[in-house]
């Protein structure tokens, strides 16, 4: 309507209109650009440039166009170059990871994990890691405990006053765990969890009530890490029957844990259930995967469990496989299962070495 009735007249905007809206009008008008623009705003005046780090205006109107929420692909054929899927939108986009980040020596980096707007790099040639935020164009290199440093399990957590990364290292032929705080800007040492968790180097730890989860293989059960003061602890708690794999994942954000799991018996899925942690401490059933949709994620996967993982993304658990360009996910709310399909940009011969992350930007998360 409005475009209808400024057909005909001068592109030029009137300044003597726009000087006299009031401010939190045309705030309002602004949150409704696209991020890229907006924040090409900020070379224009002063106001647009505090205006983007304001609190105030991004808690009002981030519902509105200023920011999506992504699913990023990382694929050691990416390179710099991350295909992006827009789950507001429904579209594909791209990610260019500015060289500017990378320190000169880092010839190769890996992305590990993300979280809260923040991503994890690990930087071989520099026995170093990187986290930053690539919104803000912020970042931090973390160096390596010691040097050569072997880890697994890398998982990076939000806390209120910066974020920690968690990892498992074997070394000397004992199992040890480490994290660091980026309030101090240091590493801890805490002894590992015997025996070893990993039976998938992919799967993440859960993060709930200050700690970390993770699920044991078989026998399966699920064990705690808390990251205040190292110390572990097996969950009570009583598993499903006929389990043929497990994997956690939390919603932070409202305090919840879920479990994913196959049913079967000889190693064989028949079905996937999804779980969630009761307030007694036991599983309550949530939902069961469509019989077609099991078939599919089953063949995907060969049944080779190693390869699957599972992380939250907004309301949604998506359920990956290391061996599939897609992503399974359901919408916890709707207690609905979907499928992402296959970015058209990927090609065919891409067999291995998928792997999603969740992205959200956010401008006042600090590296």
């Amino acid at each position: 309507m409005i475009a209808k009735s400024l057909k005909g007249r001068s592109a030029a905007m009137d300044p003597g209109i726009w000087s006299k809206l009031p401010p939190e009008l045309l705030d309002h008008i602004l949150s409704f650009l696209p991020l890229k623009t907006l924040l090409n705003l900020r070379s224009t005046c002063k106001h647009f440039k505090s205006l983007v780090f304001s609190p105030s205006f991004i808690s009002k109107y981030s519902s509105a166009s200023l920011f999506s929420s992504f699913f990023l692909l990382s694929h050691p054929q990416c390179y710099s170059n991350f295909p992006l899927y827009d789950t507001i939108r429904g579209a594909w986009r791209k990610l260019a990871l500015p060289l500017s980040f990378l320190p000169p020596s880092a010839a190769q980096f890996n992305l590990l994990s993300s979280c809260n707007g923040l991503f994890c790099f690990s930087l071989p040639n520099s026995s170093s890691f990187l986290v930053c935020n690539l919104l803000a164009k912020s970042s931090r290199p973390i160096q390596f405990p010691f040097f050569p440093f072997a880890f697994e399990m890398l998982t990076l957590v939000s806390t209120p006053h910066g974020y920690k990364i968690f990892l498992l290292c074997s070394k000397f032929s004992s199992n040890y765990a480490f994290v660091y705080d980026s309030e101090v800007h240091s590493w801890r040492q805490f002894d590992g969890f015997q025996p070893l968790l990993a039976d998938n180097f992919h799967q993440e730890g859960a993060s709930f009530n200050g700690s970390l989860y993770f699920a044991t293989p078989e026998p399966f059960s699920v064990v705690c890490f808390d990251l205040e003061n190292g110390k572990w602890e097996n969950l009570d708690t009583e598993m499903p029957r006929e389990l043929t794999f497990v994997r956690l994942v939390s919603n932070t954000d409202e305090g919840k844990l879920y479990m994913v799991g196959g049913i079967g018996r000889n190693g064989i899925s028949r079905s996937m259930k999804l779980w969630e942690m009761g307030d007694g401490g036991n599983w309550v059933e949530v939902e069961r995967l469509p019989e077609l949709m099991c078939r599919k994620f089953m063949s995907v996967c060969y049944h080779n469990y190693e390869h699957v993982y599972c992380f939250w993304h907004q309301d949604m658990i998506c359920v990956c496989c290391h061996t599939w360009p897609e992503i399974l996910y359901c919408k916890v709310s709707r207690r609905t299962w979907h499928w992402i399909p296959k970015c058209p940009s990927i090609p065919d011969k891409w067999s291995c070495g998928f792997r999603w992350f969740s992205f959200v930007p956010d401008l006042y998360t600090l590296a």
